[in-house]
């Protein structure tokens, strides 16, 4: 059978939209790429702060809305921007990416032989709407030796990443016992919701 073309999986009334994905994530990229999306990819810098006050699925709402903020005026009638944040929410405390070996050493003693939550928000904008929604992954480590911590960080440099940690990498493999949720969200994006919302959004 032959290969179905990428417009071809897509509603009719999608076609003729310009996606506009602000992330240098490689691993958000291959997620559009894979739900058969033709995009484009625009970077601007923001700085990264919230309000001390705000929890979980706040945080990553907050970070996911202030990264649109800069394409503010820019967004053409035929184009869809989406941005996006994840937070890694452990026991009421936010994980952001590492800022040193060190740093990624102690989250992920912290996350061994426990739960915690990673939370993704993504935010649409339109020339005339925007709308924010998450997705919350519940995410259990077994119990994680200092040395498997120290390979997983000095093989695989996981200072990209709130937590300290990629799902889809050997201490993923090796050191999650058991997840709740969407796996796609733990990765970066939850891409059911995504398309979902995506498709109501345009139509």
């Amino acid at each position: 059978m032959p290969k179905m073309p990428k417009t071809e999986m897509l509603p009719q009334h999608l076609k003729g939209k310009r996606i506009i994905l602000a992330s240098g994530s490689p691993r958000r990229q291959r997620f559009f790429e894979e739900m058969g999306f033709e995009f484009e990819i625009r970077l601007k810098t923001v700085d990264e702060i919230h309000p001390s006050g705000l929890k979980g699925s706040e945080i990553s709402d907050y970070l996911a809305k202030l990264k649109a903020t800069p394409f503010d005026g820019t967004i053409k009638a035929n184009e869809v921007l989406i941005t996006s944040d994840t937070v890694v929410w452990h026991k009421n405390k936010s994980l952001a990416k590492p800022a040193d070996e060190e740093e990624a050493v102690t989250m992920l003693k912290m996350l061994s032989n426990d739960w915690h939550e990673v939370i993704t928000s993504v935010c649409l904008s339109t020339m005339a709407d925007q709308r924010i929604f998450n997705a919350t992954t519940r995410v259990k480590f077994a119990a994680l030796s200092d040395l498997q911590i120290r390979h997983y960080i000095e093989t695989c440099s996981p200072f990209d990443k709130a937590g300290g940690y990629g799902i889809q990498e050997w201490i993923g493999l090796i050191g999650i016992e058991e997840i709740q949720g969407s796996y796609t969200n733990v990765v970066g994006l939850p891409t059911h919701l995504v398309y979902q919302e995506l498709m109501k959004m345009v139509k």
